[in-house]
């Protein structure tokens, strides 16, 4: 081997070890940036248990809707609208007497219909023909009030006055009623699910430590009661009827929430 090879092969293999010199340092400096990086932890599963509260709440009823009307008949639908006109007018007079005011009151429906009698049967083929005999004239009032006790006195006088229907008595709660007792059942829906969910992880050796979501379920309202619904009775009858007193009865309002808690160990 000549003097001029032995050199390039020198050469060569200080070319190789300056290259592998760097690779490892390279992939040393690597290393260590990676050891000083934050370590990252996959979270563990969250521990949760779901449990649904539930809140009834007994109220009294403070508003009453009574709707009754005065239906009259007449040849003629003017003759029918003036007779019906008098006889609402002594109605909503008689009623505020009592001390419901026009704001208390008002119309919650107003008709005009003819009224046909069937005739026959007329020969050859047995037909019937409706003779036209006159007009209907139905109006409807509203009376919604605060003052429950006057109830049986608002049927009386309306009767007392000419009205001749009485639809319906009804008792339910004001809106700002209603919004106060939403929200105390909210909280002891909350609280009673919280109640329970410790009285089951308590045996099981786990505790709450947090909260992870809230649902609130829709109110459970009843129906508004219906005290009287004399809709069709004449009126002597129904001033017989109307001697009884009217009474409100207490109303069940339930409202649940779903809480889904988080839980650890005690």
């Amino acid at each position: 081997m000549t003097n001029k090879t032995t050199i390039i092969l020198a050469t060569l293999a200080a070319i190789v070890i300056v290259y592998a010199s760097l690779f490892t340092d390279v992939q040393t400096s690597g290393n260590k940036a990676y050891a000083q990086q934050a370590p990252y932890y996959f979270p563990s599963q969250q521990n949760t248990t779901s449990v649904t509260g539930t809140a009834t709440l007994s109220v009294s009823p403070d508003l009453v809707n009574i709707q009754l009307g005065v239906d009259t008949q007449a040849k003629t639908a003017q003759e029918a609208m003036s007779e019906n006109a008098q006889t609402m007018n002594a109605t909503v007079t008689a009623i505020q007497n009592l001390g419901i005011t026009n704001n208390e009151t008002g119309t919650n429906g107003f008709t005009i219909n003819p009224v046909y009698n069937q005739t026959g049967p007329y020969p050859p083929y047995n037909e019937y023909k409706n003779a036209l005999v006159g007009y209907k004239v139905s109006d409807t009032l509203l009376i919604k009030t605060t003052k429950l006790g006057l109830a049986g006195k608002i049927l009386d006088a309306a009767v007392g006055a000419g009205a001749n229907r009485v639809d319906s008595v009804s008792f339910l709660l004001s809106p700002a009623k209603q919004q106060s007792v939403q929200n105390d059942l909210i909280s002891q829906a909350v609280l009673d699910a919280q109640s329970k969910a410790e009285k089951a992880l308590s045996p099981l050796g786990q505790k709450i430590i947090g909260v992870k979501a809230v649902n609130l379920s829709e109110f459970n309202m009843p129906s508004p009661v219906q005290a009287y619904s004399m809709a069709g009775i004449p009126a002597p009858e129904y001033q017989m009827a109307v001697q009884t007193p009217i009474l409100a009865s207490n109303q069940d309002i339930t409202t649940t929430v779903n809480v889904i808690f988080l839980i650890g160990a005690q």
